[in-house]
């Protein structure tokens, strides 16, 4: 089933579309919500606070946006709630670890040294380039979607998704010349 047929049985109470809609968003919000604040145990809050709010208001869902971005911004929004409530006001920047399923160890070793290169040009960009970054390129979010999630005009995010990938281009041309 696709989103919007999951959202409505979920709207009538299916506790198997709901149980669909959140494995197919578990890992992204967990990863999203990880990327923002650094902390594992309060993203994992952060993802049940936001499967339990689109379980309880899923008949309000009016559809105009994708049911990912609806979805991600009630994230954004329980995650922005539980930092200030908990006094947090810095966020931390990881990349989840994913399987190398490199052929030999040459081109092993050869990929986390790109990814290592990659994580620690990611690390220094502002939080907010990382997070346009993760929604464009991982989530694979359009702009006006992302916009929506962080409540800000689509210009802006073009323009941190551009000056982010300059800043990406800079840092890993200079590791190459190393």
């Amino acid at each position: 089933m696709d989103d919007s047929e999951l959202i409505k049985g979920v709207a009538s109470g299916d506790k198997r579309a709901m149980r669909d809609l959140y494995v197919r968003y578990n890992h992204a919000l967990f990863a999203f919500a990880v990327s923002r604040c650094g902390n594992a145990e309060l993203a994992s809050d952060c993802v049940h606070d936001t499967m339990l709010d689109v379980w309880r208001t899923a008949d309000r869902f009016a559809a105009k946006s994708s049911v990912k971005t609806w979805v991600f911004s009630i994230a954004r929004n329980k995650l922005v709630d539980a930092i200030r409530r908990r006094g947090k006001l810095s966020f931390v920047e990881t990349v989840p670890e994913t399987e190398d399923t490199a052929p030999n160890p040459e081109a092993a070793a050869i990929a986390a040294a790109e990814k290592a290169q990659l994580h620690a040009c990611l690390s220094g960009l502002s939080e907010s380039h990382r997070t346009a970054i993760r929604l464009a390129f991982l989530e694979d979010l359009t702009y006006p979607e992302i916009s929506e999630i962080e409540a800000v005009p689509v210009g802006t995010i073009k323009t941190r998704i551009f000056h982010a990938k300059q800043a990406l281009m800079r840092c890993l041309e200079k590791s190459l010349r190393r």
